[in-house]
């Protein structure tokens, strides 16, 4: 679920560039939930500002099933994720919000869609199965892990139900059983695994031994696992490269930690997050920013250069925020500016990313008052879409604009993609292309 939740020091040192993963550099691609850089922007996209349903979509197709993955992208072909109650056909298929009864068998199913033309290209069924366990009642979904593709392969991950790789063309080339999850009060999975080069990072924190693990891209098979001593925890883990060297940032309850990507060494660490971390980190020009927002706030931001070993208390957190944190929604880093908003709430917040200094606080964005989904960036717009149907578009930058509130027949927990002159928002029973007419 597929998502962000989650604030002062000057920060004034000379920071260097960190490097996306090569798969996530490809212009007019969306490779993951979060994006080509995982923080929620496309340097390329110019999609509409305005649209209803009858202006500037250019295509809407129904999906079954329920599901909260967000759509990603290589080339022509956009996949996604849903979980489909077997036997359940027509209309009857879309599940409204709460999903379906945790013992319905489901089918776990992958879908190839032409992003131009909105045809279903393939669909997978990954695994047939009843879920060991019921989910959220806000979510109801057992598909709200995103997939992601490294243009070899799409991997989708449905945690207690299976890892799977794919080719483009729906070929089945590896699957792994990582085991059962067991989440606090059965609140549900959806953690988004990542890749980077040759390896899969996936996060297992759940009431049972929590552990990363990394797995190789071409076979599946473990490189290495680390046990992480964390309860349940749903933050996508975020591979950085700073000085020659790969880490992944993951964020906990009881500490936050870096991984040497090569072999799992913790490279740091720091104290942890609020309970229940959700909001996935972000990172540019060597700093790294992780928040959450479930009973309390917290957001750190920490330079790279000065991060090794132990670092809470030290000049490698440059900036800290106590209140007004998102739950679900994660940051957008856009440029030097980082969105944020205060729980699940259409409140936003805006501040320097490098020094913590506000733009604007506690904006309040009535149009968008309950929001699941987190913001996205392209062509000096954000765009913000909410529970009930609506999405905000606001002028990027340091002063509050209001550009257009577009309303559709459908609510959007999964968060949008943007290529080329589109945007692609799953809704909780339609996929739309969003387009000039």
């Amino acid at each position: 679920m597929s998502r962000t939740l989650i604030w002062t020091l000057a920060f004034s040192i000379t920071v260097a560039w960190t490097t996306p993963a090569p798969a996530q550099t490809a212009v007019g691609f969306w490779p993951e939930w979060r994006g080509p850089s995982a923080t929620g922007v496309s340097a390329d996209a110019n999609p509409p500002l305005e649209w209803s349903e009858t202006k500037n979509v250019r295509w809407k197709i129904a999906i079954p099933g329920r599901g909260a993955a967000s759509p990603v992208i290589w080339g022509d072909r956009l996949f996604l994720l849903t979980a489909v109650p077997k036997g359940v056909t027509g209309t009857a298929a879309h599940a409204p919000r709460g999903g379906y009864r945790p013992r319905d068998m489901h089918q776990f199913m992958v879908l190839a869609i032409d992003r131009h033309h909105g045809e279903i290209l393939w669909q997978r069924i990954a695994r047939e199965a009843k879920p060991h366990e019921a989910t959220h009642g806000e979510n109801g979904s057992w598909a709200s892990s995103s997939a992601v593709t490294n243009g070899e392969l799409v991997f989708a991950s449905f945690e207690s139900q299976g890892v799977y790789a794919y080719d483009l063309d729906g070929n089945l080339v590896w699957e792994n059983d990582l085991g059962d999850k067991t989440m606090r009060n059965e609140f549900g999975e959806g953690t988004t695994p990542t890749v980077h080069g040759n390896r899969l990072l996936a996060v297992w924190d759940h009431q049972g031994q929590s552990f990363i693990v990394a797995l190789d891209t071409q076979t599946g098979k473990e490189v290495w696992r680390m046990n992480r001593d964390e309860i349940d925890s749903w933050a996508t883990p975020l591979v950085v490269e700073h000085n020659g060297r790969a880490q992944v940032v993951v964020s906990g309850m009881n500490r936050l930690r870096s991984y040497d990507l090569e072999t799992g060494a913790v490279v740091w660490h720091a104290d942890g997050l609020t309970m229940n971390p959700i909001p996935s980190p972000v990172s540019a020009n060597g700093l790294v920013i992780v928040t959450a927002g479930y009973r309390g706030s917290d957001l750190k931001a920490i330079d790279l250069d000065l991060a090794q070993g132990n670092i809470t208390g030290t000049d490698a957190i440059v900036w800290t925020l106590d209140r007004d944190t998102p739950y679900v929604p994660s940051p957008l880093l856009y440029d030097d500016f980082l969105y944020i908003l205060k729980r699940n709430n259409g409140i936003l917040s805006v501040f320097d990313a490098k020094t913590g200094t506000p733009h604007y606080q506690l904006q309040r964005l009535a149009e968008v008052p309950n929001i699941f989904a987190s913001p996205v960036g392209a062509s000096g717009r954000v765009y913000i879409p909410g529970r009930d149907g609506t999405t905000l578009v606001i002028r990027h930058g340091g002063t509050f604009e209001a550009l257009a509130a577009n309303t559709l027949d459908d609510g959007f927990d999964a968060s949008p993609a943007l290529v080329g002159d589109k945007l692609y928002l799953r809704g909780y029973n339609y996929l739309y292309c969003i387009a000039e007419n």
